[in-house]
């Protein structure tokens, strides 16, 4: 099954911000929304405070018009930009005095927020989860092969 372009364009944004050392979990322009969105700041006036998953009236009429932004509708991109938030170590909804990771733009950090977001990208568009290495460690034991040798 080929995955929808929306989520390649997604993937293929937030793979460059990462690898360019161009995500920011603070910025609302390079965060995973800003990235996604190419790096504009429209999408936060969507919501009153940064990582809430409730729309405000604005990300309403555009949620109710059907509206979408690189492919996404405004409950979707809030949902994206919270687990990126989330999976960084963040309490959210973000306010100057929620938790936060002690460096946000670690790569370990970023690659955690990167896993969430990419994982609930995959969900949204029925795809396998990209990030998920587990099967490069799965083995088949002997018995498992051929149970013949049982």
């Amino acid at each position: 099954m080929k995955a929808p372009q929306r989520f390649e364009d997604a993937i293929q944004k937030l793979y460059t911000a990462f690898y360019s050392q161009t995500l920011n979990p603070e910025c609302c322009k390079q965060c995973a929304v800003g990235n996604i969105m190419n790096n504009t700041e429209s999408w936060k006036h969507f919501s009153d405070d940064h990582g809430s998953l409730r729309l405000n009236y604005v990300g309403l009429v555009h949620q109710e018009f059907g509206r979408k932004f690189s492919g996404y509708t405004p409950l979707e991109l809030l949902q994206i930009e919270a687990a990126f938030l989330k999976g960084c170590g963040y309490e959210l909804p973000f306010r100057h005095s929620s938790r936060k990771p002690e460096n946000p733009k670690d790569r370990e950090v970023l690659f955690n927020g990167l896993c969430a977001a990419i994982e609930l990208l995959c969900n949204m568009d029925g795809v396998e989860n990209v990030m998920d290495y587990s099967q490069l460690f799965a083995h088949e034991t002997p018995q498992q092969k051929n149970p013949l040798l049982v």
